[in-house]
């Protein structure tokens, strides 16, 4: 602890010099003033502050009682011990009730004494103390705060920028890729014809221009929901149909060819969707599944209709997701780690998921998701029965698949 200082008021002058003669014996170093009237303590409190005071409660003009009335206005904080006559024991817890530390009564015991005024100065140096470091911590918690404001600031200016350059280059790679991917298909169609050996290196260069259109796509996808510019270009459709002819897109695009199993209903799932937009979740679930099947395995495409909604599940006996890992796989840009692509390309940037469930949530749907590890994986699309979808005030399409 450091020195204490300590205030002793009162007009016994023989008391004004024997009390601090104690202290000065027992807590050197002790830095005491004294005054021997409470008015011309007053004007003392309130220029210094004290680490204890010590006053008698009678005395001449204004006492005890009331110069602590003023110390508890000025100095609250300020231990004050008041010194009462023997049997004032009414003054006394007067005095405790009007706020006093502690009571020492005469004749006075200089140990108690001394004892009494150690505890309090070490009690008001300690909440000092305290009341410094809790200064000391506001006034880190402020800066933290203005930092975090200003590293938060930088993070939304970065972010605005990222999204700016993926939505410019991603448009800026499309045009030119459509070009290619024309002239490329042109140019088969013309080998195929001259029955040129040529033709299986052009189909490995499709299928490379067929993987980056993948990831242009996914660049577009993700821009346009960040920002906010999304849309939906709703239609009445047969779901039964549609799903029928995703499959068998599927199916021709895909080589070697996948073994799916559809399990359709007889009749017709009128349902109101964007039907690009849905084709897309579809495919990128089929995509998946084949992904993280072994070559040769089933992958089964069920759809049923129940009262209130419908719902598409596409179920594969692949690697399967760990457990832990499940609550993550909606996450942008999450691939699953450990988890080799078994059949295909394992080109994309994990965002094929994320995507579809913001797709199926904008028709007001869910993706549901049961996977055992080594057994495989079911992901259920459900939507409801002509609900209208959710929507924003933009136009931009998310038109293609995403892996």
């Amino acid at each position: 602890m450091t020195e204490a200082y300590i205030l002793i008021v009162d007009d016994d002058t023989a008391l004004l010099q024997a009390l601090p003669q104690a202290l000065h014996l027992r807590l050197p170093g002790t830095k005491v003033d004294t005054s021997d009237s409470a008015l011309n303590a007053l004007e003392m409190i309130q220029t210094h502050d004290y680490d204890a005071i010590v006053s008698d409660i009678k005395m001449p003009g204004m006492d005890g009682l009331a110069l602590l009335q003023h110390i508890q206005k000025y100095r609250p904080d300020t231990p004050t011990l008041l010194i009462t006559g023997h049997g004032d024991h009414s003054l006394a817890i007067q005095a405790l009730r009007g706020g006093a530390y502690d009571f020492i009564q005469k004749p006075i015991d200089r140990e108690y004494f001394v004892a009494a005024l150690r505890r309090a100065t070490q009690h008001r140096q300690l909440r000092r103390k305290v009341l410094e470091q809790q200064q000391a911590l506001e006034l880190h918690a402020k800066s933290l705060e203005r930092t975090v404001q200003e590293r938060t600031r930088e993070l939304v200016e970065a972010n605005a920028a990222k999204d700016d350059f993926i939505a410019m280059a991603s448009h800026e790679l499309k045009t030119p890729l459509s070009s290619l991917k024309g002239m490329t298909q042109l140019l088969h169609r013309r080998l195929i014809r001259a029955n040129s050996p040529e033709v299986p290196s052009l189909v490995s260069m499709e299928n490379s221009i067929r993987r980056i259109e993948v990831l242009v796509n996914d660049l577009l996808n993700i821009s346009s929901l960040e920002t906010g510019m999304f849309d939906l270009y709703c239609q009445q459709c047969d779901f039964v149909e549609l799903t029928r002819s995703l499959v068998e897109e599927y199916m021709v695009g895909t080589n070697p060819r996948p073994i799916i199993h559809l399990q359709l209903p007889s009749d017709p799932i009128i349902v109101n969707i964007d039907v690009e937009r849905m084709g897309q979740v579809v495919l990128n679930l089929l995509s998946n599944a084949r992904k993280y099947s072994p070559a040769g395995s089933i992958i089964t495409v069920s759809l049923v209709h129940r009262e209130h909604d419908y719902c598409i599940l596409v179920n594969d006996t692949g690697v399967g997701i760990p457990a832990e890992m499940m609550e993550h796989i909606f996450d942008r840009f999450y691939r699953v780690p450990g988890i080799e692509v078994q059949t295909g390309s394992s080109v994309g940037f994990g965002l094929g998921l994320y995507i579809s469930r913001q797709i199926v949530e904008h028709h007001g749907g869910r993706i549901e998701v049961e996977s055992k590890l080594n057994r495989g994986s079911t992901f259920s699309i459900v939507l409801p029965l002509l609900v209208e979808p959710k929507s924003s005030d933009s136009d931009i399409s998310l038109s293609s698949q995403s892996s």
